[in-house]
């Protein structure tokens, strides 16, 4: 949520433009940074030399050294491009590179080999790589730190900025939940520098992905990509998606740091060098929404702080070492002074979090490939709580209690190699071992029933460990000139399965039929397993399975200007073994946030089975234009789909998630150096509903005999705005920024609810516009 804008604010953003008294010729003056970077092969991984990193339209440039790195000084300070050349690549534009005063960005830049047959035709640097990395053959989308913090209603949140790329739908706009291709937000994967994490939010959803607000700091951010499918062997226990997120090193020219201030919360972060081998970087961030929803006498007061390092290490040309700690606090509190405030908070769950992820990498450079070993640890504590209103006699009760830890380490080994000039080879090896999986659940019968409205109250405290592993191979070849090729196969073991085995082979095909063409198919089988929480639900849930997805994916790309793509897709995907409600037989598990545990039973807490069965058929269109010599940036996409499940039943209904129709525009504007305009639009088709049972014993519950057969939500809607001047003063830089979220007041139904006083079922609409201000100091 954002904090509404007064004249108050207003009179802040004057102050901030004046801080200090600075004077217009102040602010006005031109100070410089450096750019730092290392080039690699998107193919080894290898660091190349001798090439041509310059600035374009200035005098700026350079030649990387032997292991790849280059110095580019006297950058002007603002947001600038690369130009990268070298004989055998691909040469390329790195757009959107941010320029601090003193100091300067870090970056690490891929370049593609390309042969000797299309290098000749390219002359013209593009914008995006010719040809996808093999590991994300199809369905693969970039987005820079940049882009990500400008956007425009995304509070700078890494996984809201990549909701706006194809085949990602809409839930709420109070979270951040993707559902891609009608898939669950728990069939997403998530990695940070290739730590895989269960959840990366703030208050985020047990046994899912999704949640209010990322707990990644946009300003340690390199870059994302989000992969909506076809992605290959490296990535597994996951059958939708897969976000990789790279956190970027800290500066190794000097000390510097950042304050930032939003209408939500503040931070600050410090970074510099570690001798002449290193760097690093640490933040922190705290909100003050308790403080304006306190003072506002809201019944709801919720309070986060997230905690943020990485420092690398470099002892020698070939070996880097890296280490990354993200930790969060998350906790609610209700304030009940009043019966409306009493009524209101029992409608709610009430999460209480702590967590962290942790990961130390080392990277071995070899003659022809690249070595990386991860250790990683992630561990996550819930309190969540929901109780009734209670009464006049009475002190409220219990609704839903669960007392929760999930903790698990994983140690895995990637190799990629190049066999011969025309081959390459990826191989890796993964351990991991949930060691801490404790669980205290009470959830009473009223808010438990079966497909017979049987009271079944559930109470667990019990424990156990999970022990899984995996292996996989892929090798990519070469045929003739313009065919790339790629086949690989996945084993998973889960010893906590009953020792269940599953292969999942995968292959793709690459055809560049010139230096702007590309066409690819990809198919394969991905395997999930049960998430944890599901294990304890019931006493027969221990028979459950990983159920899988057989994706086919068709793509054709080509880059219209160097700076302009455009791509259509089709796919389509198929579900076996999904986990089906045996409570709910008309219905598989998919759930994405529980706001109330009374709408329906929470988090898997009930008989589950390997019963269930869907189909998701689509197309998805993408225009994108890069920031470039032309001062603007875009991005068209529209995606149609049809998803169908069928559960214990055996009859098929659409998707808890079938949207027919989701479009995005995203369109940036940059006048000058200093002054920024952006907007994003975002529609898609209302989502189905249960409706409710409006009488009898089983009053307020959900008719689960016409499951998502009710009338859809209404048309989903929403236009955000974004307005960013930049400042400099002296050596330091402030950006200020007014964002509009939800500019046309559009009240949004994102869910039904039972209101139990009206004995009526009542919509859930989002608030009106929500503008917010921002301030980020940077020295």
């Amino acid at each position: 949520m954002r904090f509404p804008l007064s004249d108050v604010v207003r009179g802040v953003l004057v102050a901030a433009a004046l801080l200090g008294g600075t004077s217009p010729s102040r602010l006005d003056a031109q100070p410089t940074g450096s750019i730092t970077g290392r080039v690699i092969s998107a193919a080894t991984r290898e660091p190349i030399p001798r090439v041509a990193v310059r600035v374009p339209a200035t005098a700026l440039a350079t030649v990387s050294d032997s292991v790849g790195r280059f110095v580019l000084r006297g950058v002007p300070v603002g947001i600038t491009r690369l130009e990268l050349r070298r004989l055998g690549f691909a040469p390329l534009v790195r757009s959107d590179v941010v320029v601090r005063a003193g100091g300067g960005a870090d970056l690490t830049i891929e370049l593609t080999p390309v042969a000797a047959e299309l290098a000749s035709v390219s002359v013209a640097p593009s914008y995006f790589p010719p040809l996808p990395p093999a590991s994300f053959p199809v369905s693969t989308q970039r987005f820079g730190a940049e882009e990500v913090r400008r956007a425009p209603g995304v509070q700078e949140d890494v996984v809201r900025a990549v909701s706006v790329l194809p085949g990602v739908g809409v839930t709420s706009a109070g979270r951040n939940d993707l559902v891609v291709r009608g898939g669950a937000p728990f069939e997403n994967l998530f990695t940070v520098d290739g730590i895989e994490v269960p959840n990366i939010n703030h208050f985020g959803t047990q046994g899912s992905t999704g949640g209010p607000l990322s707990l990644i700091n946009v300003a340690f951010v390199e870059d994302a990509a989000l992969s909506a499918g076809g992605f290959g062997v490296r990535y597994g226990d996951r059958t939708a998606s897969v976000t990789a997120i790279r956190l970027r090193e800290g500066s190794r020219e000097r000390v510097g740091g950042s304050v930032n201030i939003s209408a939500t919360g503040g931070g600050a972060y410090v970074e510099g060098p570690l001798g002449d081998r290193g760097s690093f970087l640490l933040g922190m961030r705290r909100s003050y929404l308790d403080f304006i929803f306190e003072a506002a006498g809201f019944g709801f007061i919720p309070k986060y702080r997230d905690l943020t390092g990485k420092a690398v290490w470099r002892p020698t040309a070939r070996d880097q070492l890296s280490a990354v700690l993200i930790g969060a606090q998350g906790t609610v509190t209700f304030n009940n002074t009043t019966d409306e405030n009493r009524f209101e908070n029992s409608r709610v769950v009430a999460p209480q979090q702590d967590q962290y992820f942790s990961g130390l990498i080392w990277q071995r450079t070899l003659s022809k490939g690249l070595l990386t070993t991860t250790l990683g640890r992630t561990w996550t504590r819930y309190a969540t709580t929901q109780n009734d209103s209670g009464g006049p006699d009475r002190a409220p009760s219990v609704v839903f209690a669960a007392n929760t830890t999930e903790g698990e380490q994983s140690l895995r080994t990637d190799l990629q190699w190049q066999l011969t000039p025309r081959v390459e080879l990826e191989t890796g090896v993964v351990a991991k071992y949930g060691s801490d999986l404790r669980y205290d659940l009470t959830v009473p019968g009223a808010f438990r029933r079966d497909a017979g409205f049987v009271a079944r109250p559930l109470r667990r405290d019990t424990s156990f460990t999970a022990t899984r592993g995996a292996l996989y191979s892929q090798a990519t070849s070469r045929v003739g000139e313009r065919l790339r090729l790629t086949l690989g196969v996945r084993g998973d073991w889960y010893g906590y399965l009953g020792n269940a085995l599953r292969a999942a082979p995968r292959a793709s095909a690459v055809w560049q039929h010139d230096a702007r063409t590309t066409a690819s198919v990809s198919a394969g089988r991905y395997w999930q397993p049960p998430q944890f929480i599901w294990l304890v639900g019931d006493a027969s849930n221990a028979a459950l399975r990983p159920f899988s997805a057989d994706q086919l994916i068709a793509s054709v790309a080509r880059t219209l200007r160097d700076d302009v793509k455009a791509q259509l897709e089709v796919y389509g995907k198929r579900y076996g073994r999904y986990p089906a409600r045996r409570f709910r037989p008309q219905a598989v598990l998919q759930p994405s946030g529980f706001d109330d545990a009374t709408n329906d039973i929470p988090f898997g807490l009930e008989p589950l089975a390997n019963l269930g069965r869907g189909t998701v058929i689509g197309a998805e269109l993408l225009l994108q234009k890069k920031l470039s010599e032309i001062p603007v940036y875009g991005l068209v996409t529209v995606s149609a789909n049809r998803t169908r499940f069928a559960a214990v039943d055996g009859v098929e209904r659409p998707g808890a998630f079938d949207a027919p129709v989701v479009a995005n525009v995203l369109l940036g504007w940059r006048p000058s150096a200093k002054w920024e305009l952006s907007t994003r639009m975002r529609t898609a088709t209302g989502l189905p509903t249960t409706p409710f049972v409006a009488g009898g014993v089983r009053e307020g519950t959900l008719d689960f005999t016409r499951y998502n057969e009710g009338a859809r939500l209404p048309q989903f809607f929403s236009l955000d705005a974004r307005v960013d001047r930049r400042w400099q003063i002296g050596r330091t830089q402030l950006i200020t920024y007014l964002d509009v979220q939800n500019a046309t007041a559009r009240q949004n139904v994102s869910a039904v609810a039972w209101n139990t006083r009206l004995r009526s079922p009542e919509r859930q609409t989002s608030i009106g516009v929500l503008p917010s201000i921002g301030i980020d100091w940077t020295f």
